[in-house]
């Protein structure tokens, strides 16, 4: 087209942890992308804590990777203690989390940009979407809904215009962003750089329902002045948890965090300066995060508390900057240099920078449909902070499916979608556009319905097939995945058919461990049966099994030098036996779902024509516009009845041989 200064199939706008993962998705499926933000040095900055995972967000990065994703294999480069959570609890919630080297991390990033070649990285403020109308027959596939407009391109604040066939917006917190500390208020994407408001304001006159939302951080702390003879030391696992299925060992080196605690003197000096604070005086109107509230707030609301818990996590490895996690706070610098220094050990600590809030714009995500592109306009799509979320791991998979999906918008394929039963990051989008957001979504294992079925270990298997064929996963990565399911069949059929000898090497220690070896002779156990058993874990069998498969020549599947499995692929094996019947149950509550899900409504249903529905569930339907009977079971306010009376209606129509009730 004439006028536009570049071309590309794909402009993503921000590079922030949902940027990064949308521009490499559509690159990685071939086409030509590019990644504009602000500030080329801050791609992929960790505004707020640095670290990646934790509970839930774990399985998030797990299922980014298996999707082709690049968080979990730049965080596996970079991290400088990395810990396994809940591992007191079933392996249904076990969750990696792992401390970053917040400037390795970014630069990391950066050099995984620069070395995909559909990929271009550009410094420039997108100010403005370029608009055509939609003409008769203009949808790709079915699935697409019929909006009446489509994006074409951006213009930049320099005066460029750049054509685009789809465009993914993720501008984090610079929308309109605004900076409170105390008193002190300033526009600001996050400190020290500016906001994106003429985007803000383009996405309002565009007419999209835009809402305000709150996050914070905490100061930072120069390690030199600090005495961690004060504090308890937290030290990562021995044997770390890798992020990304490709990643065979973590080599860099580990670093300790250290465990604090507010006391009753901070918790004084918070309350004699709430009044400075702007979430007390009303400045602040918006709402933060319930789930992680500033220290100003937990003070407040849970003033029985004595204390409350505070960590101390370094920064980098080359550097003095220490964050303070669990001390987000908007209160003035000196009430925040005084609350610090009245924790022992904190006494001289010197603040190299303050705790702050932010304000910023989000667009409500029911405007969005559930591959991410907006009802509104066609070829646009939102990730992250912008849809409501906080989290870097809550916005990679937004970013990454986003991308994905603008790809195959752009290539004229139907779109992928991920179903609750598929993973969390289904469950998070799902969440999203059915229910929209009143405060930042975080993620958590207890949103999701089948937690044993959506475990850490089987994020590949869950998704890995998905990515391979929407074009983002390589050949030989996709080779390696299969040999894997290989190696973990072959163990399953030798474990259910093969029985471990009592009087061997191997079975003897066994069965002493298990108090069955009887004179007389002990009757053999499979080691299906064995591993049923809670005394007994797969690094029993491990030897057995290895040496069995190796006979039969399975090494040849790929195994490492250490043997035929790898510990994750070992622990995957014995989950499997020693919850199969909870497992059975779930696929049987995971078949109800699908079928619920199976039942389509069609996009241009009138529900004003449904005698029996409320005006305020016609509203709800009319608004969210659920894809299916499922879906719209997830709307908050809708009643089961209401989504049966629907379902009567399809099925009548459908009887008659007429279409559907259509507005």
């Amino acid at each position: 087209m004439q006028g536009y200064s570049e071309h590309y199939d794909v402009v993503v706008v921000g590079a922030g942890h949902a940027g990064v993962e949308a521009a490499m998705a559509a690159a990685r499926m071939g086409l030509k992308a590019a990644l504009y933000t602000i500030n080329l040095d801050l791609i992929c900055q960790m505004s707020c804590n640095p670290a990646v995972g934790g509970i839930a967000k774990g399985h998030l990065v797990r299922e980014v990777d298996a999707l082709g994703g690049v968080m979990g294999e730049v965080i596996d480069a970079v991290g400088i203690q990395f810990r396994l959570l809940n591992t007191s609890r079933g392996p249904a919630v076990w969750s990696p989390r792992a401390q970053a080297d917040k400037k390795a991390y970014r630069i990391k990033m950066r050099q995984t940009l620069e070395a995909e070649p559909n990929l271009r990285i550009k410094q420039a403020e997108v100010v403005e979407l370029i608009l055509e109308d939609c003409h008769a027959g203009d949808a790709a596939a079915p699935s697409y809904g019929a909006a009446p407009r489509r994006v074409r391109g951006v213009r930049l604040r320099d005066g460029r215009t750049v054509e685009a066939s789809a465009v993914v917006i993720t501008t984090g917190t610079f929308l309109n962003g605004l900076v409170h500390c105390g008193e002190q208020t300033y526009p600001a994407g996050r400190s020290g750089e500016p906001p994106s408001v003429m985007l803000g304001e383009a996405l309002r006159k565009l007419g999209f329902e835009v809402g305000r939302l709150k996050t914070g951080t905490p100061p930072r702390l120069d390690r030199r002045t600090i005495d961690f003879s004060q504090f308890e030391e937290q030290r990562g696992d021995p044997l770390p948890t890798p992020f990304s299925f490709r990643t065979r060992a973590i080599t860099q080196p580990q670093t300790a965090c250290w465990l604090a605690a507010t006391n009753a003197e901070t918790h004084r000096i918070i309350r004699e300066n709430l009044s400075r604070s702007p979430l007390y005086s009303g400045k602040i109107k918006s709402i933060g995060p319930r789930y992680c509230p500033s220290i100003e707030d937990k003070v407040v609301k849970f003033a029985d508390k004595p204390h409350h818990q505070i960590f101390l996590e370094p920064e980098g490895l080359d550097t003095n900057e220490i964050y303070v996690n669990g001390m987000s706070t908007s209160m003035p610098i000196d009430a925040q240099a005084r609350m610090i220094a009245s924790i022992p050990g904190l006494e001289n600590a010197d603040m190299i920078r303050p705790g702050y809030a932010i304000e910023y714009d989000m667009v409500q995500p029911t405007e969005l449909a559930p591959w991410l592109e907006t009802k509104k306009m066609r070829n646009l799509f939102l990730a992250g902070q912008i849809n409501g979320t906080t989290g870097y791991e809550e916005a990679a998979c937004q970013g990454l499916m986003a991308g994905i999906n603008a790809g195959l918008r752009v290539m004229e394929r139907e779109p992928l979608v991920i179903d609750r039963t598929q993973g969390y990051t289904g469950i998070l989008i799902d969440d999203l556009v059915s229910k929209g957001v009143d405060e930042p979504y975080r993620m958590f294992t207890s949103r999701a319905e089948f937690r044993l079925h959506l475990r850490i270990d089987n994020a590949d298997e869950r998704l890995t097939p998905l990515g391979y064929r929407a074009g983002t996963i390589e050949e030989k990565h996709y080779q390696a995945f299969l040999e894997k399911q290989a190696r973990i069949s072959a163990a399953t059929k030798f474990l259910l058919s093969t029985r471990l000898d009592p009087a061997g090497p191997a079975g003897r220690a066994i069965y002493l461990k298990l108090g069955l070896l009887r004179e007389g002779g002990t009757a053999p156990l499979t080691g299906a049966q064995l591993l049923k058993r809670p005394e007994v874990g797969m690094e029993d069998l491990l030897a057995w099994v290895n040496e069995a498969l190796a006979r039969q020549g399975l090494e040849e599947l790929g195994g490492n030098a250490g043997g035929l499995f790898e510990r994750e692929e070992a622990r995957r094996i014995e989950t499997d036996f020693k919850y199969e019947g909870y497992l059975q149950q779930q696929q049987k509550q995971i078949e109800r779902m699908r079928r619920a899900e199976a039942r389509v409504i069609p996009e241009s249903f009138d529900y004003r024509k449904i005698s029996g529905l409320s005006r305020e569930v016609v509203e709800k339907f009319t608004k969210v516009r659920p894809r299916t009977l499922g879906q719209a079971l997830r709307i908050p306010g809708v009643t089961p009845a209401a989504v049966s009376l629907v379902n009567v209606y399809i099925e009548i129509f459908q009887r008659r041989g007429a279409e559907q009730p259509s507005a």
